[in-house]
């Protein structure tokens, strides 16, 4: 039963079949031994006519028929069996003309066998064949008499130009064979690179919701664990001010969430992965950073900044916030740093949080966020590294990002 969720394949059209057909090798193709016996059926049938109705009705004897009929059975084999089906008739045509038969009779079987080899074999294999049948068959008629011979030489054209037909067919069987082969591997080409951006554009979605919504959530909930702190340490000075204040924090945090997530939805309705939608840039890294509660130094330096550059940098250090946030501990102190050095922007981003156990190991170790900023990074030819720090207690993210940017290999 064909499952519901697989789309049928479309059936192919006429040209495509047309082309198939003709590309097919002639010893693979379907009902060829039923074609073929047929065919030889039909050419027994053309040669006995030929016999009894042709070179002034002088008709074969018993051996003369017995050879006749040995050059149209074998042609049954003549696409399984080419070289030898070749052989066998030609051995009965010999001594058939040199009985001095009614030689047109077994003209249709000898042309039928020299054509299929030349259809099958190397042009220089037919060439040698052609030259051996037909000094053959020169040396054959001449043994019988000089008329005869001369008549041979005369039907000498025919032999050539059946054999020059089937080394064209072949030629051109080939070239049908490139032409089908080059379509299917194109056609495989375009599925699998459909494949790819299919495969690239979720993980792009992955890594935008995982920044926006992990970011958010984060702050939300330190945002709210202030809030519930202020409300049970002591609730005889409430201080109203100070709750007051972490709610319009998780507030203007759900609005920038808002905001960016309906930036990511612009993208994705855009048409295609390349689309015109709005990307995060430096010029909202202040808002970012001030509402994690962490320190900015920017310097990025005269002229403008590619956009992707941009927007991956935005999303190294919003990941490398909510890392921060969640990993480094209460009261942990985190600096941001961006700095453009010749054609690079440098980002830096560190803390000094010791207390939470997730501190002693890298952060985001569980997860997808060190794996996510690295993407960001190798999306536009950068490098990134994170880890502990070395000069003091904390953790570590440092980014390269060219400002050139390149598609990274896979």
């Amino acid at each position: 039963m064909q499952d519901s969720h697989t789309a049928p394949r479309p059936r192919p059209r006429l040209g495509e079949r047309v082309l198939t057909a003709m590309s097919r090798d002639p010893l693979t193709a379907p009902h060829r031994a039923r074609n073929d016996a047929i065919l030889a059926a039909g050419v027994g049938l053309v040669s006995l006519l030929l016999a009894l109705f042709v070179d002034e009705g002088r008709r074969p004897d018993a051996l003369g028929w017995a050879l006749l009929a040995g050059t149209a059975v074998p042609l049954v084999w003549r696409r399984s069996r080419t070289g030898l089906v070749l052989v066998a008739v030609l051995l009965c045509v010999a001594p058939y003309h040199a009985l001095d038969n009614a030689h047109a009779a077994p003209v249709p079987a000898s042309l039928l066998a020299l054509y299929t080899f030349a259809a099958t074999a190397r042009p220089l294999h037919t060439l040698l064949v052609g030259g051996g049948v037909i000094g053959i068959t020169l040396t054959v008629m001449f043994g019988v008499g000089a008329h005869e011979g001369l008549e041979a030489l005369r039907t000498t054209g025919w032999i050539l130009a059946v054999l020059v037909f089937g080394v064209d067919v072949r030629v051109y069987r080939l070239y049908i064979a490139s032409v089908v082969g080059r379509a299917e591997r194109a056609e495989r080409t375009r599925e699998e690179e459909a494949a790819r951006r299919v495969a690239e554009e979720r993980l792009r979605i992955a890594r935008d919701l995982h920044d926006l919504l992990a970011h958010s959530i984060t702050l939300i909930g330190v945002q709210t664990s202030v809030a519930s702190h202020v409300l049970t340490v002591d609730p005889d000075r409430l201080d109203r001010a100070q709750i007051a204040e972490a709610l319009d924090d998780i507030a203007e945090t759900c609005r920038t969430a808002r905001g960016e997530l309906r930036a990511t939805l612009e993208v994705l309705r855009a048409d295609g992965p390349d689309g015109d939608g709005p990307l995060p840039g430096l010029a909202a890294l202040p808002g970012l950073v001030r509402a994690a509660g962490a320190r900015l130094t920017l310097d990025a330096g005269e002229g403008a900044l590619p956009p992707a550059v941009e927007a991956a940098a935005y999303r190294i250090v919003q990941e490398s916030l909510t890392n921060a946030v969640r990993h480094g501990g209460a009261g942990a102190r985190v600096d941001v740093a961006l700095e453009r050095r010749g054609e690079e922007l440098h980002v830096t981003v560190t803390d000094d949080g010791t207390s939470s156990p997730a501190a002693e190991k890298p952060y985001g170790s569980s997860g997808f966020g060190i794996i996510g900023m690295r993407e960001r990074a190798r999306s536009v030819g950068g490098t990134l590294s994170a880890g502990p720090r070395t000069d003091a207690a904390g953790f570590e993210v440092a980014a390269m990002l060219p400002l050139q940017p390149t598609e990274a290999a896979a």
